[in-house]
């Protein structure tokens, strides 16, 4: 068992630096599309809605291809980082965490704007009206009045990004000690025939 488990730690500890810089990312942006759909002015509301909802609802391996696409080192965001910054997403711990980011953004923003919705925004205007900012306004009443639905999406896509696996296998690929999460250790240990390092990843992975 402390031989399985020794194994095991490496793996989990990536997992959750993927699962935590995911779940910031996912919801930094989640909250914004969230906020931003939640008003009616936003032109094209419905289309973007239908957008944002599309990683809920693809395949992880398309979304995976997409992210290749655009990230790999032939494409048009991937060449730019790796001119622009050195930086090479594919087959790394951050591409992980990008697509982790990608699947569970949905979350997020669909929570986020079910709790905004929710607001009252007479209560908006009267901070407008003694002169608040927007800026003030979002953070001093609208955010703290929508605090349980963001808190709620944001765990939601904690649990997502922890259990990330075809996205991540296709950008990320499944490098142990680099890039191998514990979705991607179980998936391995189940094709090496090895049952119980796979038995213990997956009782791990579920009480995590």
């Amino acid at each position: 068992m402390l031989e399985l488990f020794q194994q095991a730690l490496i793996p989990l500890l990536l997992t959750l630096k993927v699962a935590l810089t995911a779940t910031a990312g996912a919801c930094a942006l989640g909250v914004a599309a969230g906020y931003a759909l939640s008003r009616r002015w936003l032109p094209a509301r419905d289309l973007l809605d239908a957008a944002c909802t599309l990683p809920l609802v693809l395949p992880p391996t398309v979304i995976g291809y997409y992210l290749l696409v655009l990230f790999g080192k032939r494409g048009v965001v991937g060449q730019w980082l790796e001119q622009s910054f050195g930086v090479s997403l594919v087959f790394t711990w951050q591409g992980a965490a990008l697509a982790a980011c990608v699947v569970a953004f949905p979350l997020v923003c669909k929570a986020a704007r079910t709790a905004f919705e929710g607001v009252d925004q007479s209560l908006e205007n009267a901070a407008r009206s003694l002169g608040a900012g927007e800026g003030e306004v979002f953070f001093r009443v609208t955010l703290p009045l929508a605090w349980r639905g963001v808190l709620s999406g944001t765990m939601l896509a904690l649990a997502r990004a922890l259990g990330e696996f075809g996205a991540t296998l296709m950008i990320a690929g499944s490098l142990p000690g680099r890039t191998q999460t514990l979705s991607l250790a179980v998936y391995e240990a189940v094709q090496a025939g090895r049952d119980n390092e796979a038995l213990f990843l997956v009782l791990l992975t579920s009480l995590v």
